[in-house]
């Protein structure tokens, strides 16, 4: 992690005098890579929070899902997800493009109720342009075989850091099937929010 942290966030830790419960929380909470326990946790999810930015710092915020550790563990700095055939807009990976600046949350709501914040820089590649020493250290589920997977994100790990599990809920997973890769409408609910087809 950069010794210096945003100067918003400085800024409001005096103006709220909480500048040393912040320090506090640097020194004993923030990493510059994973720890074995936060490699556990990744390698468990089922989901994880995408947030990105384009050029301008328009944002967008998406979520990722997939079987347990879609999000792989390259090593103790580098993480790598694959994107899947979605809705064609490419919303965060054309961010990405744009502002290699990315933020991840995972968020174990069935278990700890601990929360994973990862910052970092993130490029996209095509399976084919992986580079090898990343590509041979994936180990693909049955369901990520058997789905296209159209480019991988990359990520340079920065900070590593917990959200508290205080104010998150604890679920319970019930079963739902799920059809990896339909265009079928119904099954994806795409008219959910038009209210031209509720009536």
């Amino acid at each position: 992690m950069n010794a210096e942290h945003p100067s918003g966030e400085r800024q409001l830790q005096e103006q709220m005098g909480t500048s040393e419960r912040a320090q506090n929380f640097y020194k004993h909470h923030l990493h510059d890579q994973l720890t074995e326990r936060m490699s556990e946790m990744i390698q468990r999810q089922e989901m994880v929070f995408i947030a990105t930015s384009d050029a301008q710092g328009n944002c967008d915020c998406s979520p990722r899902f997939g079987p347990p550790g879609f999000v792989h563990m390259v090593d103790s700095r580098t993480l790598a997800y694959p994107e899947f055939r979605g809705n064609g807009v490419y919303a965060s990976l054309g961010n990405i493009l744009e502002n290699p600046h990315i933020g991840m949350v995972f968020v174990d709501f069935f278990d700890s109720t601990v929360g994973l914040h990862i910052n970092g820089e993130a490029q996209s590649c095509s399976p084919e342009e992986l580079p090898p020493q990343i590509s041979s250290t994936l180990k693909l589920t049955p369901e990520e075989q058997s789905r296209v997977i159209e480019r991988w994100v990359v990520i340079n790990i920065e900070e590593a850091y917990i959200h508290c599990s205080k104010h998150i809920p604890q679920l319970q997973k019930v079963a739902k099937p799920i059809q990896w890769g339909t265009d079928d409408p119904k099954a994806k609910s795409s008219s959910f929010f038009n209210e031209y087809d509720l009536v």
